[in-house]
Formats: structure tokens, C-alpha cells, sequence
């Protein structure tokens, strides 16, 4: 059974109340494909746009977009993040655009909405930043890699 349906299959939050303390961390990844003309522009550093450094506005969106799982999600809890560290990567070509987003807490439940939540804001924010060059960016995949605390562990064994 879906732990958010209660018996009747109605949306219900899930009771932590009863749950132990724990730390609680979780690590999700973005993978953005660039059209090689956006690419290219990227490629020498970070550039900025009217809406700011684009790299660096895709870090700050998405810790902001973590903190704020609770309110967009309607079945998570809302949780005060202890740390919420948003890195991203390139390939050689510039193509290929890795957003990772790790997260943790001490806390009755995980964290890994907070992470895909992360890291789904800041692929979103790059994709607003780069329209204004191309429509042809793709957000290619968003998924849970680890996490830790609670009943059990998950690893993506990446």
C-alpha cells in the first residue's frame, strides 16, 4: 500500500510522530542537455543574462526551491534543512549539465523530496535563463541517487 492513502484510499500525510529522530540526507541529480549554441556561450565561465549569472541563479533557485518542498509538494512535511548544497558540473563539450543537490537533517523523516525538489528548481532556472538563446535545452533526467536515515538506505550505486 501507498504510505500517503489511508484505508478508505483517500491523500493523507504520513504520522512521524511516533518516529525517532535521525539523521536524514539524500543526494538527487538534474542532468540538463544544452544545444551547442547555449553551449558555447556557458562553455569559457559562467555568463550573465538579464536575470543574472546563470550558473550561480541556478544554485541559489534551487537551495530556495528545497527549502520550500513543504509548500509545493502537498503530502511532504515541511522540514527546516540543516544543509542543502547545490555543485554543478559540465562535460568536456559543455553539452551535458550535472546538477547535483545534497541535503541533510536531523529530523522524524527524509529528505529526499527536499533533494529532487533542489534539484529540479535549479534545471528549471537554467532552462529559464537559457530560452532567451535556444528552446532546445532539455531537462533529460531527474532521480534520487542516495539516501540515508530512517528504515532504510538507498543507493543508486552510481
Amino acid at each position: 500500500m501507498l504510505s500517503h492513502l489511508n484505508a478508505q484510499g483517500q491523500p493523507t500525510m504520513v504520522n512521524v510522530g511516533d518516529k525517532p529522530v535521525t539523521k536524514r540526507t539524500a543526494h538527487a541529480v538534474a542532468i540538463v542537455e544544452l544545444p551547442a549554441e547555449l553551449a558555447a556561450l556557458l562553455r569559457d565561465g559562467d555568463i550573465a543574462t538579464k536575470k543574472g549569472p546563470v550558473f550561480q541563479t541556478a544554485i541559489l533557485a534551487g537551495v530556495m526551491g528545497a527549502k520550500q518542498t513543504g509548500n509545493l509538494i502537498p503530502l511532504c512535511h515541511p522540514l527546516p534543512l540543516e544543509d542543502c548544497k547545490i555543485d554543478i558540473e559540465t562535460s568536456n563539450d559543455g553539452r551535458l549539465v550535472t546538477i547535483h543537490c545534497r541535503v541533510q537533517i536531523h529530523a522524524k523523516t527524509g529528505v529526499e523530496m527536499e533533494a529532487l525538489t533542489g534539484a529540479s528548481i535549479a534545471a528549471l532556472t537554467l532552462y529559464d535563463m537559457g530560452k532567451a538563446v535556444t528552446h532546445g535545452i532539455v531537462i533529460k533526467e531527474i532521480k534520487l541517487l542516495e539516501k540515508t536515515g530512517g528504515k532504510r538506505d538507498f543507493s543508486a550505486n552510481v
